[in-house]
């Protein structure tokens, strides 16, 4: 199976059951950029249909914002950051709302964008 496909069978075989929970660490983090689109689709589309709570751990802070209605940033093993994502739905990366809510936790994780991107 390819990297999607696995991931498929994945979230399938976790919702299959119709769970009140379902955790997910990095679930799309070997995929490849295009795959990941239609993945982060397939995830909305299926939560919507099962309704159940989902925990997602994520490094990519783009992701976050894309998929959870709240994010939680962890430093050094404690909460150091929990917001709701209030950006209007459809999320798009071009909405100012999605680009306050990403400086905001890439500053809480200690990245400065514009020194980053000098570089």
């Amino acid at each position: 199976l390819s990297g999607g496909e696995a991931q498929r069978v994945a979230l399938a075989r976790a919702l299959v059951r119709e769970p009140d929970l379902v955790m997910l660490d990095e679930p799309f983090g070997a995929l490849d950029a295009l795959t990941r689109i239609r993945m982060h689709a397939l995830l909305q589309q299926l939560c919507r249909r099962h309704r159940p709570a989902v925990l997602f751990v994520t490094h990519d802070v783009d992701e976050a914002i894309l998929l959870a209605e709240r994010v939680l940033v962890l430093t050094e093993g404690r909460l150091s950051l929990d917001v709701p994502v209030d950006v209007a739905s459809p999320r798009r990366r071009t909405d100012p709302a999605f680009d306050r809510l990403r400086s905001t936790l890439l500053a809480e994780l200690g990245v400065d964008e514009l020194a980053e991107g000098d570089h």
